[in-house]
């Protein structure tokens, strides 16, 4: 890829930002700093600078009133390093905070073919949240590909938290879940938010709700009382990958009606 480049000096190119990076506040995602703060580049010139930089999309040169910068999409970052650095997601992930966990999410589950949405919120206007006490909700990443729509709470969970609170949590989702099923015409808008009206008009009933955990570290809990999957971040590709065949293990909530059908064909 890079001809001008070494794959141990792209190597240690990548070593260099993940040093850089460590240094920044994890609520940053997007990072901007001078050539000579990334070790690497500091024996680059100008034109080898801009060289090596055009081959990846997770940085790039800005103009300054008086200089370049360099600018990393930390997000990006994450996932293209995997291919370099002797480290795994997890690790990774702790460069992030809490939305930033959630950003990265929301990329795995893009890069996997979903469309996708983070911090999604609606109001439960059906008869449930006389049974709930709760009227508002938030899903921290939904995703569609299909008939399957991923309902996703990111947590940075250690593996030192405790089972009820993990299985309390696990729980919440599902009703998340149920309470969107039971909203229809919300439902039906939010598909059309995640796909647009053209490709919305061709997903038909049965739909699957499938809540979901995906947490920053591995944990002995697979899957909790109500057979919600509870993912490390580190499994959450293999997970989306190998989905259809596991779905008869997991609590799904299912659609057998759309009114977005009724309401654009009119």
């Amino acid at each position: 890829m890079c001809s001008s480049f070494s794959e141990s000096s792209i190597t240690e190119f990548i070593h260099s930002i993940y040093r850089t990076l460590k240094k920044f506040n994890p609520e940053l995602t997007e990072i901007w700093c001078e050539p000579l703060d990334i070790d690497f580049l500091r024996v680059l010139d100008k034109n080898e600078r801009k060289e090596l930089i055009s081959y990846f999309d997770f940085i790039s040169i800005k103009k300054g009133n008086y200089i370049d910068y360099i600018v990393v999409d930390k997000i990006l970052f994450i996932i293209r390093s995997l291919n370099y650095l002797q480290l795994d997601i997890t690790s990774l992930a702790n460069l992030l905070d809490y939305d930033g966990f959630e950003a990265l999410t929301q990329l795995i589950l893009s890069e996997s073919g979903y469309y996708t949405l983070k911090n999604y919120r609606f109001t439960d206007k059906s008869y449930f949240k006389s049974k709930t006490k709760q009227s508002k909700y938030e899903i921290d990443v939904v995703g569609i590909d299909k008939n399957i729509i991923l309902l996703i709470d990111c947590k940075q969970w250690k593996r030192k938290d405790s089972y009820s609170a993990m299985n309390k949590a696990a729980n919440l989702q599902f009703r998340r879940a149920i309470a969107l099923e039971k909203n229809n015409e919300i439902l039906s808008e939010l598909i059309q938010s995640l796909v647009g009206i053209k490709k919305s008009q061709k997903i038909k009933p049965p739909l699957s709700l499938i809540p979901v955990m995906v947490t920053l570290e591995s944990n002995w809990i697979k899957i909790n009382e109500n057979s919600v999957p509870m993912v490390s971040i580190h499994r959450f590709n293999s997970f989306l990958q190998e989905l259809h065949n596991n779905l008869y293990y997991f609590r799904i909530v299912k659609v057998k009606k759309l009114q977005i059908q009724k309401q654009l064909l009119q």
